[in-house]
C-alpha cells in the first residue's frame, strides 16, 4: 500500500469518527432546566415554565409538548406545531435557561437559570464572584460526569472560562490557602482556649 493511500485511509477514519464534543456541545434542555416562552398577545401563555422530568412542561396546555433533550431550532419547531392549533401564525420568542449550581468561595452560591451563551466566568460573576479566598485559577466543572478545573485567570480566548455553560453543570470555586489563617492562628485560638481553662482550673 502506497503512502498516499496509507494518508487517504487514515483521513476518512478520522473523519467517520462521531463528533462526540459537538454533540456534547448542543444547547439541549433537560429536566429541571426553564424555558422562558413569550407569545405575542397572549400573555397566558407566555412566562417561564420549568422543564418535568418527562421531558414536558409545567404548564396545563404546553404538557404536550416535549422540549427535554431537543436543540433550540427543534424546541421552536415544537412550539410552532403547538401553537398553530390556536393562530395560523404565531409570533414567540423561546429562550432555555440551563440550571447551573455555583458554591465553593462565591459571595452568593446558589443554583441559577441561565441563558445558554452565559460563560463560566460569566456565571461565576452572577454568584457575586469569588471571594478574598477563592482560587480564580482553580474553578472546579463538574459536568456530565468528568471533572475538569477552569482557570479564570487565563485571558485567552479559547480559554475554558470563555466556554458556555451547560445544563446541570456545577462549578465550585476552591478556597486559597493561607498557613498563618488554617494553620497558625486556629492553632493559636486553641492555646488561648486552653490556657483560659487552665487559669480558671487554676484559681478555683
Amino acid at each position: 500500500m502506497s503512502l498516499p493511500q496509507l494518508l487517504l485511509i487514515c483521513l476518512v477514519l478520522v473523519f467517520s469518527l462521531p463528533l462526540s464534543g459537538s454533540a456534547q456541545a448542543l444547547p439541549i434542555l433537560r429536566p429541571g432546566d426553564v424555558l422562558r416562552i413569550t407569545v405575542w398577545r397572549n400573555p397566558e401563555m407566555s412566562g417561564d415554565f420549568t422543564v418535568l422530568d418527562d421531558g414536558t412542561l409545567a404548564h396545563p396546555l404546553y404538557r404536550t409538548v416535549k422540549v427535554s433533550g431537543l436543540a433550540p431550532s427543534e424546541v421552536d419547531a415544537s412550539l410552532r406545531g403547538f401553537l398553530q392549533r390556536y393562530e395560523s401564525a404565531p409570533a414567540f420568542v423561546a429562550q432555555p435557561l440551563f440550571r447551573v449550581a455555583v458554591g465553593g468561595e462565591v459571595r452568593n452560591g446558589s443554583v441559577f437559570p441561565l441563558p445558554p451563551t452565559t460563560t463560566i466566568a460569566e456565571a461565576i460573576a452572577m454568584a457575586g464572584g469569588v471571594t478574598e479566598r477563592g482560587k480564580l485559577e482553580s474553578v472546579r466543572l463538574l459536568r456530565g460526569g468528568s471533572r475538569v478545573v477552569v482557570d479564570l485567570t487565563d485571558p485567552s480566548l479559547g480559554a475554558l472560562g470563555n466556554s458556555p455553560v451547560r445544563s446541570g453543570d456545577q462549578l465550585f470555586v476552591e478556597r486559597r490557602v493561607s498557613v498563618f489563617r488554617d494553620y497558625i492562628a486556629p492553632a493559636g485560638s486553641i492555646t488561648a482556649a486552653l490556657a483560659a481553662i487552665a487559669s480558671l482550673i487554676l484559681r478555683n
